[in-house]
This record gives C-alpha cells, sequence and structure tokens, in this order.
C-alpha cells in the first residue's frame, strides 16, 4: 500500500504539472493564431501545435480527479470506492480519457467535433456531482468522510470542480477555432477574425483564473492547511 500511494502521488503530479504548463503553451500559442499579420497557412501551424499542446493538459486534467478519489480511498476519505468500487471508477475515467483522446485525433473532421461536444456536455452532470459531494462532505452527510485537519480534501475536489468550469470555457474557444478556420480557408471574413480576436481576448483572462485556481489545487494537496 506504501509504494501504491507514492506511485499515485507521483503521477498525480506529473499530471498536475502538464496541467499547470500545458495551459501556458496554449496560452502563448494563441497570440500567433489571432496574428492577422501572419499567412493563413502558418496561423493553421500554429493552431495544431496548441493542439498538440493541449492534449497533454488535457490528459492531466482528466487523470487528476481518479488519482485523487483512489489516494482519497487510501486515505479512508472515499470508502465508497473499496473492493471493485475503485475499479468501476477507473473504467468511467479511461472511457473519458478515450473519448478525449478520440477528440484529439480527429479534431479536424465532423466526428472529431461530435465526440468533443458530447465529452463536453459530460462534464455539466460531473461538475454538478462534485459541487454536491463537497458540499455533504461539509455538512458531514456525505460520501466523503472528513473532519478536523482533512477539510483540505473536499476543498481541493471543489476548486476542480470550478477549473472545469473555466475549461469547459476554454475547450468551446478551442472548437470554434477549428469551425472559424474553416470559413478563413475559404473565404476572407472580417466577422470571423473579429470573432476570434474577441473570443481568444475572453479566454485570456479565463487562463488567468485558471492558472490562479490550479495553483491552490496544488498548495491544498501539498500544505494540507487545514
Amino acid at each position: 500500500m506504501t509504494n501504491e500511494l507514492a506511485i499515485l502521488r507521483w503521477v498525480h503530479i506529473l499530471a498536475m504539472v502538464y496541467w499547470l504548463g500545458g495551459e501556458w503553451g496554449v496560452f502563448q500559442t494563441s497570440y500567433h493564431v489571432t496574428n492577422r499579420t501572419l499567412p493563413l497557412p502558418e496561423r493553421k501551424r500554429h493552431m495544431e501545435t496548441a493542439y498538440r499542446i493541449d492534449i497533454l493538459a488535457r490528459t492531466g486534467i482528466v487523470l487528476l480527479l481518479p488519482l485523487g478519489l483512489h489516494m482519497g480511498k487510501i486515505y479512508g476519505f472515499v470508502p465508497m470506492l473499496e473492493g471493485t468500487g475503485v475499479w468501476w471508477m477507473w473504467l468511467f475515467f479511461t472511457v473519458w480519457l478515450a473519448m478525449t483522446w478520440t477528440a484529439f485525433i480527429a479534431r479536424e473532421t465532423n466526428l472529431g467535433i461530435a465526440v468533443t461536444k458530447t465529452e463536453e456536455m459530460l462534464r455539466y452532470p460531473l461538475i454538478a456531482t462534485l459541487f454536491t459531494v463537497v458540499a455533504m462532505a461539509f455538512a458531514g452527510t456525505g460520501p466523503i468522510v472528513v473532519g478536523e485537519g482533512t477539510y483540505w480534501y473536499p476543498s481541493k475536489m471543489g476548486l476542480y470542480a470550478f477549473a472545469l468550469i473555466i475549461g469547459l470555457f476554454l475547450r468551446v474557444v478551442m472548437r470554434r477555432w477549428t469551425m472559424r478556420f474553416r470559413i478563413l480557408a475559404e473565404r476572407d471574413d472580417p466577422a470571423q477574425e473579429a470573432a476570434l480576436e474577441r473570443e481568444i481576448g475572453q479566454a485570456r483572462i479565463a487562463a488567468y483564473i485558471y492558472w490562479i485556481t490550479i495553483s491552490s489545487v496544488c498548495f491544498l494537496g501539498a500544505v494540507k492547511p487545514f
């Protein structure tokens, strides 16, 4: 069990690093994606780079929750995962990860866009469930069993759910990149260019909030302050 916890913690740190670092890479690449002075093919190459960086961040996001729940089971915070429960939990997140990678591989196709939209829709009930579980944990009535000195665990879960909300918005922006560049490849369209710049501007503001949230998740997991 000691080795199991250590390995899970190691992978958890790697997932967090790829999440935080990947978002910074996408943020910087977005400046070239919206740069009207660059030829369209070059802007599309930067968009492709952004997608290749972002898939590592998305993989990290998906893995963080099952890793955290698995470690929570070992700590005794999630007794419902004892026995076969932990394997059913991993099966669910394996399917989620498969959808994420399918959307990435097929991102230039209608199938990829459809899978992306489906994966996005699945996040809404997941986010609602996480917030509900967090509230129940603080009330002492939920499946998460915590007490004095361990409230950092549901707090971390709540911040993760909030980060998923921001991530949803950023994913919508990136999906629109693909659709807008399809139009721009056919013709010059000032309206599409303006929409790109407006959405990227909004996404950059969201990115700053994202980084603060991710850093807070890291802090709670490392320091366990309350």
